[in-house]
């Protein structure tokens, strides 16, 4: 119980490593804001696992691009739960499509952009007011940050590779109010986003690839998330800390 009586916020805590960093959070006795954008069925089973587990939370629906539907969800977790934040993780994010540059247009390349890094900026701007010394901010970048991504994923790769530059910024910008900020860079995950967008035989081949020779589960990068939740990572911040099992190296 790590995270006892504390408050967290999981944008995109509904499915996937969202609802695992969900589930992970209220076992270690936090109550948990569970962020959705479109699937209240999604965000509805999360709630049922938590308070099946013991947990306390609660479902917010919000479009985390947008500033106010951000405002709003902060003020839906202080009615909830009180006036301090003690942790914000950034799940939200996703490749979208996969597509060359020829193939991008404007609108595509600012969408992406919008979806995981701006999200991350109006998130931590929302919620650090209410964040007292001691807080945690645990963004989400990827290790296509670290290698380029694969083909058609040059728009999501540069968008999470400003992620790790962000969350070194906001270490140095909030550290001395006691607030730390750390992202996770996660490789080969089994979830529905290669469900949708990487072919079997890729992943296979990914896989192989790893040290461990698998790929990750969600609950692996959620355990991660609870330990730079926690207290005892207190001395941590600024790092983008990649949990690929061995398929590269930082």
């Amino acid at each position: 119980m790590r995270l006892k009586n504390k408050v967290a916020i999981v944008s995109g805590g509904s499915r996937d490593i969202g609802r695992a960093v969900s589930l992970q959070l209220a076992k270690e006795g936090a109550k948990v804001v569970v962020n959705y954008f479109d699937s209240k069925e999604l965000a509805d089973e999360t709630l049922k696992l938590i308070r099946e587990a013991g947990g306390e939370a609660i479902a917010v629906q919000a479009d985390m691009t947008k500033a106010a539907e951000v405002e709003a969800l902060v003020a839906e977790t202080r009615k909830a739960f009180g006036d301090e934040i003690n942790v914000l993780v950034n799940v939200v994010g996703g490749l979208v499509a996969r597509k060359t540059t020829a193939e991008m247009d404007e609108n595509f390349w600012d969408f992406v952009m919008n979806v995981n890094l701006k999200s991350v900026f109006l998130a931590v701007k929302s919620v650090s007011p209410f964040m007292p010394s001691g807080s945690s901010i645990v963004n989400f970048s990827s290790l296509a940050a670290r290698d380029g991504g694969g083909p058609g994923a040059s728009a999501y790769a540069t968008s999470k590779g400003a992620v790790m530059t962000y969350t070194r910024a906001l270490a140095k910008e909030f550290g001395p109010k006691g607030i730390r900020v750390n992202a996770l860079a996660p490789g080969m995950i089994a979830t529905t986003f290669h469900d949708t967008f990487t072919k079997s035989e890729v992943r296979t081949n990914v896989a192989n690839a790893t040290a461990l020779k698998r790929e990750g589960d969600a609950k692996e990068v959620a355990d991660v998330v609870a330990y730079l939740a926690s207290d005892e990572s207190s001395f941590l911040t600024g790092n983008n800390i990649d949990i690929n099992g061995g398929l590269a190296f930082s």
